[in-house]
């Protein structure tokens, strides 16, 4: 959410960035939240007017009741008593502005940083930097699941009886070898000073609406029925919201913490044959990096985080290359993302593994996220990037870990998660 004092300074900056996300449909949003806000600030004064009158009659009483002017006192209390009225339904209309303005402002994108590249959507994302020699094998890559399968390492019929598409039962190795790449991270990203948390897995609305768009929302999050909770599709959503009107202390910044959990999502289901499978699922794993700083420092946050990511992959062996989302395929709370995507040597091509996001203001603005700094308060700045998610990191893993045999090679820094084994065989 971004300030309203911007609007009301410079509406076309945020008619511009509007028209730069290719949502011409919110541009009335800007004008709207404008009147809506004309009306409030007008009745605010005029509610403030009849408290300071209100005031002055009420201090005239005592001078009156010690004169014994008993009749002007009734006379003052009874003028008292309809400026209260009036006020209370100043008050109500007030209220009732209040939300509008804020219904409104939370449709109001983010502000872009001016580096994003300008696109439609995310075919015209652009690719900054490739990591690794592209992997490349002298025999033909199978489909991930068939790697899989032959390893014995997944049931999705068996799922599918239990609950549906879009789930799955993993088994031996590969399922030890989805908990070791967790572990890695975990380790990884303690390593590089991070607290490590287990947060609530579900979380009330009032948060929900708090680290996301209504948009995001309605496409992704299940809710509990018949409770106001949700159940969290990434541990940002309740990690974030950890700090729920909070005040921090400048010296207590940087704030950055690394989560696990289960994260729970409603994919719109399958686009072609490589996004079946274990591509796009309702229900997986995912390890996930999260900072609250100071906003002088989110820039450098921004590109620490992504790089934690592509050191990460790259010492599984992983090929991967970071790809700067365009304006219409950014979020709308986000100032800039970045993704990273895995080579896929059947496909040929990369695939999203990860995306690091700059939140800027934005959850901190809907969350009352603040910063104490001496005399001053002003609002964080969140970032939040994927660590790892299997299993599409588990895609990428057996791909470029496979050999023509079907076995799957372990990299040498993964081996102690996995028994000390080299590779995972057909057995």
């Amino acid at each position: 959410m971004i300030d309203l004092n911007l609007i009301r300074t410079d509406k076309e900056l945020v008619k511009e960035n509007i028209r730069k996300k290719f949502q011409d449909y919110k541009l009335p949003l800007v004008d709207e939240v404008l009147v809506l806000d004309e009306k409030y600030r007008k009745l605010k004064q005029d509610a403030d007017k009849l408290r300071g009158i209100r005031n002055n009659k009420s201090s005239e009483i005592g001078a009156l009741v010690r004169n014994k002017q008993l009749d002007e006192v009734e006379k003052i209390k009874k003028e008292v008593e309809e400026i209260n009225v009036e006020l209370e339904e100043i008050e109500i209309d007030e209220e009732k502005l209040s939300v509008q303005i804020k219904e409104i402002m939370m449709k109001i994108p983010n502000i872009m940083a001016d580096t994003v590249p300008l696109g439609k959507d995310d075919t015209e994302n652009v690719e900054r930097k490739t990591f690794g020699e592209k992997t490349k094998y002298n025999f033909e890559v199978p489909y991930h699941i068939d790697i899989i399968e032959k390893l014995n390492g997944i049931d999705l019929d068996s799922a599918r009886r239990v609950s549906g598409s879009g789930f799955y039962y993993l088994t031996g190795d590969i399922a030890r070898l989805h908990s070791a790449v967790l572990s890695y991270a975990r380790d990884f990203m303690i390593n590089k000073g991070f607290t490590y948390v287990i947060p609530p897995f579900m979380i009330r609305g009032d948060v929900v609406d708090g680290v996301m768009s209504f948009e995001e929302r309605d496409a992704m999050m299940y809710k509990i029925e018949g409770e106001d909770l949700y159940l969290i599709g990434t541990s940002e959503h309740s990690m974030i919201g950890k700090f729920k009107d909070n005040l921090i202390d400048v010296n207590d910044l940087p704030v950055t913490m690394t989560s696990y959990s289960p994260c729970f999502r409603k994919e719109k289901g399958a686009h072609g044959l490589e996004e079946r499978g274990i591509y796009r699922i309702h229900q997986f794993e995912k390890q996930e990096m999260i900072v609250v700083c100071h906003p002088k420092d989110s820039a450098e946050w921004y590109r620490k985080m992504w790089n934690y990511t592509v050191e990460l992959f790259r010492s599984l062996d992983i090929p991967v290359r970071t790809l700067e989302c365009c304006t219409g395929d950014l979020a709308d709370l986000k100032y800039e993302s970045l993704d990273i995507e895995a080579w896929s040597p059947r496909q040929e091509k990369y695939f999203e593994v990860a995306s690091c996001s700059n939140l800027t203001e934005a959850q901190s603005r809907r969350l009352g996220i603040r910063i104490k700094d001496g005399n001053e308060k002003y609002f964080a700045h969140t970032l939040n990037n994927t660590v790892i998610a299997p299993p599409r990191m588990l895609i990428a893993f057996v791909e470029n870990n496979l050999n023509e045999d079907g076995s799957i090679n372990i990299p040498e820094i993964l081996r102690p998660y996995m028994g000390n084994i080299e590779k995972i065989t057909i057995k």
